[in-house]
């Protein structure tokens, strides 16, 4: 496992230790799914993976879960780069917007969240996935608890 002291981070100074360590030893979501963080700002999240056949949903392309997990991570995390350390969030509600398939043969999926809002008990983010010429492949909103 890792030295450094997570705890003692602020949301951004965290998001931002994930995206030049990425650690191998420390399991998450980003890592099973290949996640990286491409830009990581002050309310601001972009990250990106690249589709396989595993993502596959039975007609062939994208489940819409991966679409789902890459606007969740993106808003969520997007949200934490608010909070200061030792404080934390979980997704109160996840509203998601399809617009059209992505294939699973090794495309880009770039996602980005943006925080509308960062209260003391809750926060509320917007976020998108394009694909690799910049299409909208799904769009969404979330309600954040923020746990003190």
């Amino acid at each position: 496992m890792t030295s450094t002291d997570l705890t003692a981070l602020s949301g951004l100074e965290l998001m931002r230790w994930f995206q030049t360590e990425r650690p191998a030893d420390v399991p998450s979501i980003g890592r099973l799914l290949g996640m990286r963080f491409d830009e990581v700002e002050h309310g601001r999240i972009v990250a990106s993976l690249d589709t396989r056949p595993d993502f596959a949903n039975p007609l062939g392309t994208v489940h819409g879960g991966i679409a789902a997990t890459l606007l969740d991570s993106v808003m969520g995390c997007a949200v934490h780069t608010t909070l200061p350390a030792g404080v934390g969030y979980t997704t109160l509600e996840l509203k998601v917007n399809y617009i059209r398939a992505a294939q699973t043969d090794g495309r880009t999926l770039t996602a980005e969240g943006t925080v509308i809002h960062a209260g003391r008990r809750t926060a509320t983010a917007e976020g998108k996935v394009l694909d690799e010429q910049g299409k909208l492949v799904a769009h969404a909103t979330t309600t954040c608890l923020v746990l003190h």
